[in-house]
């Protein structure tokens, strides 16, 4: 296992996601492990989709070659691995902060085997008002619902848990 510290994880770490280009794949949670063989160079780099059908994977793992080649690493493994499975809780907090800063409300817990949670409203990222409404289950990408607040009436994403 890579230590955080070590140049090739700050390398893949600082890939950027995708679809939430104000994450890397770190803050999101997706980046699970980076490994240099030791005498070949050769790096692993294990990655956990957001979710199996994740549209954004492809680019992942070509900006994970790419950045790593770019830090004089040409052998690039990316392994995809699904148990256990990725969870909106790997989201660190500096990953809510930045989601909540750019306007996008970070998801709460993603509870447990109990009963399905029941989102009544979400606190508006812009001005901090409960006063919300769901427009759309779906937002700008599958992983969102689409908000508006009554205060402010901004329209918003959120990022749902799960």
């Amino acid at each position: 296992m890579s230590v955080r510290t070590d140049p090739t994880w700050r390398a893949a770490a600082s890939v950027v996601d995708p679809e939430l280009r104000v994450l890397t794949i770190e803050e999101l949670g997706v980046l699970r492990e980076v490994a240099t063989e030791p005498g070949s160079g050769r790096v692993t780099v294990t990655i956990t989709p957001t979710y199996t059908g994740c549209p954004a994977m492809d680019v992942i793992r070509a900006d994970i070659r790419a950045t790593l080649a770019a830090a004089g690493h040409p052998e690039v493994e990316v392994v995809t691995v699904y148990a256990p499975a990725w969870s909106t809780d790997w989201i660190s907090e500096t990953g809510r902060a930045k989601l909540a800063a750019t306007g996008i409300a970070p998801p709460g817990p993603a509870g447990s085997a109990g009963p399905v949670p029941l989102t009544l409203t979400i606190r508006c990222p812009r001005c901090g008002a409960v006063d919300t409404e769901q427009v759309s289950r779906f937002g700008s990408t599958a992983c969102k619902s689409l908000w508006r607040c009554r205060a402010c009436r901004e329209p918003f994403d959120h990022l749902r848990a799960f």
